[in-house]
This record gives structure tokens, sequence and C-alpha cells, in this order.
């Protein structure tokens, strides 16, 4: 059974469009630590003037130290928060993929959020049908060019795609593949919004095509960390085009929990269907 992720949050953040420099927040992270070890041996040095002071209760504070900056931070930063956003710190200083993230845009319909990606200059924009499902107010922002309100003006239910358009003539944009062409185990990128934040990059393989319950075609199966709010995330192969669009998770039964995505072919066969009829 597809277990399809939810981007519809009991709320949103404030801070949805401002970029989290994953390198930064590491680095704070790191810088804290080393803060609170350094205030507490201070201490213990000037206690051990007047008493033997145990080292085991040097350790023992230190880790309570350690223990409470992590417990200031977002209830998302867990273990795997801190896995994709090392992989992405990691990724971004990788030229292209760096230009990748510019086209990658975080799409905000209403109660839900979820990813989209430019795919012309004149801001044409994929993203999943679920992200947008329902919503009449919808925009987009890009890390650099900023906010935009979009118009769906193309929706793919059966295929879970959904095609908007925002005014302007140089969007950053991504290169879609003329087919979905791969090797079992090949390595892709994909880029997305997770959890709370935004602009991650991360990586992964594709295991090959799989049927669910309740679509008529095949999708894609990946093997890669995918979250809430990759909804809509471009996988991208090593030549640097787009091969599919993740749209879910699920678990099966040899893999274990993984990613699912759209072939960027439905997209073609929808547009030239749609085409045809006009």
């Amino acid at each position: 059974m597809n277990e399809r992720e939810n981007d519809k949050p009991d709320i949103i953040d404030e801070d949805l469009y401002e970029e989290i420099d994953d390198e930064e927040l590491y680095e704070l992270i790191q810088e804290e630590k080393r803060k609170a070890f350094a205030r507490e041996r201070e201490e213990l040095e000037q206690q051990k003037v007047k008493r033997p002071f145990p080292k085991w209760i040097f350790w023992l504070i230190a880790i309570m130290m350690v223990t409470n900056i992590v417990a200031v931070l977002p209830n998302t930063f867990s273990i795997p928060a801190v896995d994709f956003l090392m992989t992405s710190a990691k990724l971004s200083t990788d030229e292209q993929v760096s230009n990748y993230k510019q086209a990658v845009v975080v799409v905000d319909a209403g109660q839900s959020k979820g990813t989209g990606f430019a795919i012309s200059k004149d801001g044409t924009i994929i993203t999943n049908h679920h992200v947008i499902e329902g919503e009449k107010r919808i925009a987009v922002a890009f890390p650099e060019e900023g906010l935009f309100q979009a118009e769906v003006v193309e929706t793919y239910p059966e295929v879970d795609l959904a095609v908007l358009d925002v005014e302007g003539k140089s969007f950053p944009h991504l290169e879609l593949a003329e087919e979905t062409a791969f090797e079992p185990d090949d390595h892709v990128y994909f880029i997305g919004n997770p959890l709370r934040f935004t602009g991650i990059a991360n990586q992964g393989n594709v295991l090959g095509y799989t049927e669910l319950s309740d679509w008529d075609v095949p999708v894609l199966m990946l093997d890669a960390p995918i979250y809430r709010g990759n909804s809509g995330s471009p996988v991208i192969d090593t030549q640097g085009e787009v091969i599919g669009v993740v749209f879910a998770t699920m678990h099966d039964d040899e893999e274990g929990r993984v990613g699912l995505a759209v072939p960027i072919d439905y997209y073609y066969e929808k547009t030239q269907k749609q085409g045809a009829a006009d």
C-alpha cells in the first residue's frame, strides 16, 4: 500500500521562505558545544583549587550541557535531520549541485508546503498535484529571486503532477531528460524542502520500477532519504537532467522504506495529449 507523504502540517513555519545555511547551522552547533565545554572546564579548574573534583562528575556535566544545547534546537533536528543537513552541506560545495538548487522552489499552497522546480526561464514550474490540490492561492519562493504568486495552468492528478506558472523572464531552471533512462543503482540527486528545512540537497540510487495498487502505470523506486516536504522534488541524474519527480514514500518488502518518483515520461505524455486536444 502506498504511504503518501502528508504535506499539510498543522502549523506553517513563519520562516517558510528563509533559506537555511546548512554549514552555518552545523558550525553553530559545534561552536556552542566548544563554548559549553570551555566554560565548564574553567569552572572546574577554579573549583579544583578548593577541593579535588572527580573526573566522572565533569563528564556527566559536560554531557548534560551538550544535551541542553541540542534541546533548544527545533524538534525536527533529529538524527535523520543531522544526517541530511551534513549531506546537503557537502553536496552544496559542488558547483553543479549549487546551481541545481537555484531552480528549486518552496511551494506554499494554503496549509500545504512542498517542493517544485522551474523547467523554463519564463517561470514554468512542475510540482505534485497533491501539494496544490484544492488551493486557489499558491505562492512559490526561489532561493535568490524571492516570492511570487503562481497560477495553476495544468493538473494531472492520475500521475500526481501539476504545472504552475509565475511571471518572469530569467528564472534559473533545470533541464528535463528526453526520457526516463537509467540503469539499476544509478546515482541521482534530489533537492527539496523536507521537514522544517528548505533547499536541502541529497542523493540516492534508482532501484527500478514498481507497481502500485492505486496507479495504472509503474513508478520509480528510489533508495533515498525522503521526508515530508520532499514532494515535488526533482530527481536529477549524473548528466544534470531531471528523470523524475518525488511524490511519496512506501515500505517495500525487499528494500524497506523507499522513495517513489513519477517518471518524467508521464509529464511528456500528458502535455502532448493536452496539446493535441487543444
